[in-house]
């Protein structure tokens, strides 16, 4: 399908109060052209972004990407989203999704250049076919980050915890995987422990214990990495954050890279080493992230 869905946002006071945002809200011709020349999300990716999952018009987990989206725009030191009113964007996209899987997208920027106010949209389209990725699994290789697990700490202004329009580094990353051979990458500090993958977090599990990376140094906190492990805790399983050494991804039972829109995609090897897939898990992990979930 072919279908598309834009709707401009005129951004209010995050302490702004009333029943209704309708008035804020403008549907537009998603293929049509939106966008000033002068807008700085084009030409400095200086802005925000969050994918978010449509199961059956039904958005996942829109509450952590909200949250998550104002964490990003704090630290971009941009205007605080009023998060009553994404949610009722949010609502308005998901309305125009059919059945199956789409993705809905919203867009924080800082406008146009020398502008009063911040640009803000909210697309929706179908997402991408990723059976064969949670099925099949994908192979994956390590890339140097280029920074040490502190450096989010020393230097705040590389906004390496905030979601950013500027992901060239990101596709870069996943490019120099494909060159590799691989379907994907996943990221070390340059002291040698593990961050994320360049659109996805990273889950790894030893025996009954299941860990990713610590949500600092510059790592995101993966929205359906928490989904994933309020099942897999509700199930009886350990599940924490830790600061993973690189020499412990050869050494994983299992190991998945989980994102809004992919679900959980088990990684079948790491630098050309082999990892053992949990077919079993991963169909019971997806089935979970394919129900409804708020």
């Amino acid at each position: 399908m072919n279908w598309r869905f834009a709707l401009m946002i005129d951004p209010v006071a995050a302490d702004e109060e009333r029943a209704d945002f309708g008035d804020t809200f403008t549907v537009v011709d998603a293929a049509a052209p939106a966008l000033s020349v002068g807008e700085l999300s084009t030409q400095r990716g200086d802005g925000v972004f969050e994918s978010i999952g449509v199961i059956d018009a039904h958005a996942q987990e829109v509450v952590p990407h909200l949250e998550r989206l104002a964490h990003s725009a704090q630290l971009c030191d941009l205007p605080v989203p009023h998060l009553v009113q994404w949610r009722e964007a949010v609502d308005r996209a998901a309305a125009q999704c059919p059945a199956g899987e789409s993705v809905i997208k919203l867009i924080l920027s800082r406008g146009v250049e020398h502008g009063p106010t911040p640009t803000a949209w909210v697309t929706a389209a179908p997402a991408s076919d990723f059976t064969a990725a949670r099925e099949q699994g994908i192979s994956v290789v390590t890339l140097d980050r280029g920074y040490d697990l502190r450096a989010g700490e020393r230097a705040p202004w590389l906004l390496l915890g905030a979601k950013t329009l500027s992901y060239a580094v990101n596709m870069a990353a996943l490019r120099e995987a494909h060159r590799r051979g691989a379907d994907d990458a996943i990221f070390l500090s340059s002291d040698g422990f593990v961050l994320e993958a360049p659109t996805a977090s990273l889950i790894l599990r030893f025996g009954d214990r299941f860990v990713t990376p610590a949500p600092n140094g510059g790592i995101l906190h993966g929205t359906t990495q928490l989904s994933v492990y309020e099942h897999l805790a509700a199930r009886g399983f350990d599940v924490g954050y830790a600061q993973v050494p690189a020499s412990d991804l050869p050494r994983a039972d299992a190991a998945w890279l989980v994102s809004s829109v992919r679900l959980a995609a088990p990684i079948t090897a790491v630098d050309d080493s082999p990892l053992p897939v949990d077919h079993a898990l991963t169909a019971e992990l997806n089935e979970y992230l394919l129900s409804p979930r708020d």
